[in-house]
């Protein structure tokens, strides 16, 4: 048997995870009795925890905001210290602590008080942060709403702006954010086109829930998916080389964001790359430093050999 203290973390993690649950769902997934389930959330009720509950068959159990901040025992300075500590380390780009951090924050601004919940926002619409030249803005609000929707499993109605400026209205099954180091993406299910989707965040102009839940099927790997979209946009040049190296040293010398890789037996891989131009390209090539062979196109092949003819020749002894 469970003790109540473990019985009570695991009950907020199951109402932290979807939007809302019947107490017979909730008593299935501890496996006890209604009875327990509702004496259980009268507990987090006493501890601080804002949970809200719906009456009627089909009615149930969803957590909202707090009355304090428990179990952590912070006063509103250290807890607002903490968010705001969070969402800069969400938004700084710092590899591997940017997901974390806004997974973090998500969990800490659904149990905040209103009034420190309000002071954070005020902080949020002073903050700036500074972009990329092609980068959009991106509203802290709207990356933690989407962030919400991902974690709920809610379906989520998108009014998104494409590359051409054009706006069009997608209802969407939202299922992870994935950081490249520059940008945010949204991997969603779109449900009038029936198929996986990458949506860069910056294009979203709002995300509204509608209530419904998200109906996902099996889903694909989001890093590998996001990666692929980024390296197969339209460049004015395209070139395929052939790496000696095997798939995961070409993956590390090419990331996914930059090419499309193929393994070529086990010791060399086919590797698409796009870029501005055929001499960008070349110069990219020789930066990688490895054996390599280009396959296509000549111009490509030409500006590469021109490149190391040149090397040749200002290296040569006098």
């Amino acid at each position: 048997m469970v003790n109540t203290s473990a019985r009570l973390l695991q009950l907020l993690s199951l109402l932290s995870a979807r939007q809302s649950w019947t107490c017979a769902e909730l008593a299935a997934q501890l496996e006890v009795t209604e009875r327990t389930v509702r004496r259980d959330i009268a507990r987090l009720r006493e501890l601080g925890y804002g949970i809200e509950s719906e009456m009627g068959p089909w009615g149930g159990y969803r957590l909202g905001p707090g009355t304090s901040v428990p179990p952590l025992i912070l006063d509103e300075e250290e807890a607002l210290a903490v968010a705001v500590g969070l969402r800069a380390a969400a938004f700084s780009g710092v590899s591997g602590s940017d997901q974390a951090a806004l997974s973090a924050l998500l969990k800490l601004r659904q149990v905040l008080p209103a009034r420190i919940a309000d002071r954070l926002g005020e902080l949020d619409a002073a903050f700036a942060h500074t972009a990329h030249p092609d980068d959009g803005q991106i509203s802290p609000a709207l990356l933690l709403g989407l962030a919400t929707a991902c974690r709920r499993g809610e379906r989520t109605r998108l009014t998104y702006r494409d590359g051409g400026g054009a706006t069009s209205t997608r209802r969407v099954d939202p299922y992870r954010l994935i950081y490249t180091g520059r940008r945010w993406y949204l991997l969603a299910y779109d449900v009038t086109r029936e198929d996986w989707r990458t949506f860069r965040t910056d294009r979203i102009v709002d995300a509204a829930a509608t209530g419904q839940v998200a109906a996902l099927p099996e889903p694909p790997d989001p890093a590998q998916m996001v990666g692929t979209g980024i390296a197969s946009r339209p460049y004015p040049v395209r070139v395929t080389v052939r790496l000696a190296v095997p798939a995961d040293e070409a993956r590390r010398l090419v990331p996914p964001t930059v090419g499309v890789h193929r393994p070529d037996g086990d010791d060399a891989t086919i590797v698409e790359v796009g870029g501005p131009d055929a001499d960008g390209l070349a110069r990219y090539l020789l930066s990688l430093g490895r054996p390599l062979r280009i396959l296509y196109p000549e111009e490509v092949r030409r500006a590469f050999l021109a490149r190391a003819r040149r090397l040749l020749e200002d290296n040569q002894a006098p």
